[in-house]
């Protein structure tokens, strides 16, 4: 199965890093590589220089919209390419919109039927985005699994994306079997390692099809949480294990579509994304395998 993605691109270092890394962890995937073209539809030194020449303030606005989508199709398509290198069947999709990027990007996966979205930690907003905008949001709406790449990486974290085996979060909840299946079908060739963190929930596999298990080797460990608020130290601990196993990818499972539920940086799955330094998938507990 040739999987189909959307993968967010702004022209910045980390989305242009996070297609790279996505290459590796998804080869040969059919990528719409997107790009959100935002009000005010051109650069700050773009309109700079319209201002000069406008003869008022229609001609303006005309040129403004005219010299973006220039400059919208040229990031997109420099995503394209950079897709294309990467190995990835790559198509441009662009997107007009009036804010809303991360809403935008989560609905622009439903009408595409995306199998998930990837996007980097700091991209999409721009270079002095931080995660806590367009990538939390998109976490938040999004109902495929979402996969998140830090930028920088290191060298050992970069070897670990070809073939590294997959840490999972298990807590027996229907957000970790949703994130045990999804990792099982998305990464069809990948060891898994399902973790249990100091709980007393019962930490066998879930009940998913033999099919997508395959000859893959599934290990389950238990291992102890650190101190502070719980879901931290949960989040700590996955992060300390796909370290010591060279995992490729943090895969945790969540309550999804819940902002009022999921915006605190109290649940594993946020707390996970903003500590990782190496690629996190979050799978919507809501996310059923197709």
């Amino acid at each position: 199965m040739t999987l189909r993605l959307i993968m967010g691109y702004d022209g910045s270092p980390e989305s242009g890093s996070a297609i790279e890394a996505g290459g590796l962890l998804f080869p040969g995937a059919h990528a719409l590589v997107t790009y959100l073209w935002v009000p005010p539809f051109a650069s700050d030194k773009v309109r700079r220089r319209l201002r000069a020449r406008a003869r008022d303030l229609d001609d303006l606005v005309a040129m403004i919209e005219r010299d973006g989508e220039h400059e919208a199709q040229r990031v997109v398509a420099m995503g394209v390419t950079l897709a294309g290198a990467a190995g990835w069947d790559a198509q441009a999709l662009l997107k007009r919109t009036w804010g809303g990027e991360g809403w935008r990007i989560a609905q622009a996966a439903e009408e595409v039927d995306a199998d998930l979205v990837v996007v980097g930690s700091r991209g999409l907003g721009g270079t002095h985005a931080v995660l806590g905008s367009v990538s939390d949001l998109v976490v938040h709406y999004s109902a495929r699994p979402m996969v998140v790449v830090p930028h920088p990486m290191l060298a050992a974290e970069h070897a670990a994306l070809s073939n590294g085996p997959l840490v999972v979060g298990w807590d027996g909840s229907p957000g970790a079997e949703a994130a045990f299946t999804a990792a099982a079908r998305l990464f069809p060739e990948r060891d898994v390692l399902l973790v249990s963190v100091d709980t007393d929930t019962d930490t066998d596999p879930p009940p998913v099809e033999a099919d997508i298990l395959g000859g893959r080797k599934v290990t389950r460990l238990r291992v102890e949480r650190g101190r502070g608020l719980r879901a931290h130290a949960v989040a700590d601990a996955l992060i300390v294990c796909a370290a010591d196993r060279d995992a490729a990818v943090i895969v945790v499972g969540s309550r999804g579509r819940s902002m009022a539920r999921e915006v605190m940086l109290g649940s594993v799955a946020m707390a996970t994304l903003h500590k990782a330094e190496r690629p996190v998938m979050v799978v919507p507990g809501t996310w059923e395998a197709l």
